[in-house]
């Protein structure tokens, strides 16, 4: 029957667009504006399955011989409009900002103080060429690509690279005197986009963490 046919190919189609808006861009396919075109969509077409699949089930002719295709349909229709709609969650929740620092040294200072309180310097209990060396071996942990590194200003440079769209955010370290201790500041920052969904902030908090 042609609803079924329809319904299956409009599931196997949505997660096929989801994957693809982050992986095209990734690999130069298309930029990151089509990206995040394809993303939307694939929210529309899981959806547009779900629909579908939930009319077939309630047709007793339609789901006649072809039940577990159509909760197969369902359930990939559903779990790919669930990525999308998370993200637009994710992105609503927090400030469109993409530049977070333990200093507060950035245009977002303000913003940054409300919606991440806990993002605050790190005090090490060690003189500040073990801190360095402790906090370079994190970056390194973290598959950060070291870009450069100047020890006598105990400062180094890094770039992170998302896994599904591939963006290049930008990661400055500087370790410095405390007293007898150290002090480890971090920035990190979206090269494109107004916001970031959360992600500069949740890497300065993974990587602190890393280095308690």
């Amino acid at each position: 029957m042609w609803l079924r046919r329809i319904v299956v190919g409009i599931a196997l189609a949505a997660p096929l667009l989801l994957m693809s808006s982050g992986l095209g861009a990734r690999f130069g396919l298309w930029g990151f504006s089509t990206g995040f075109m394809l993303l939307r969509w694939s929210l529309i077409v899981g959806l547009a399955a779900a629909a579908g699949a939930l009319v077939g089930l309630s047709i007793p002719r339609v789901r006649r011989g072809f039940v577990l295709p159509l909760l197969i349909a369902l359930a990939l229709g559903l779990g790919t409009a669930f990525v999308p709609f998370e993200f637009q969650r994710r992105a609503r929740a927090v400030p469109p900002i993409n530049d977070i620092a333990t200093d507060l040294q950035t245009p977002y200072a303000e913003q940054q103080r409300v919606a991440y309180p806990d993002i605050q310097p790190l005090r090490v209990p060690v003189p500040p060429a073990q801190a360095y060396a402790e906090a370079l071996a994190a970056a390194k942990a973290m598959g950060w690509e070291i870009v450069s590194q100047d020890p006598a200003a105990g400062r180094f440079e890094a770039v992170d690279t998302t896994l599904w769209f591939g963006f290049k955010d930008d990661v400055t370290v500087r370790v410095a005197a405390d007293g007898a201790d150290s002090r480890v500041d971090v920035r990190s920052k979206s090269r494109v986009g107004k916001g970031d969904v959360g992600t500069n902030a949740k890497r300065v908090r993974a990587y602190l963490q890393r280095l308690r």
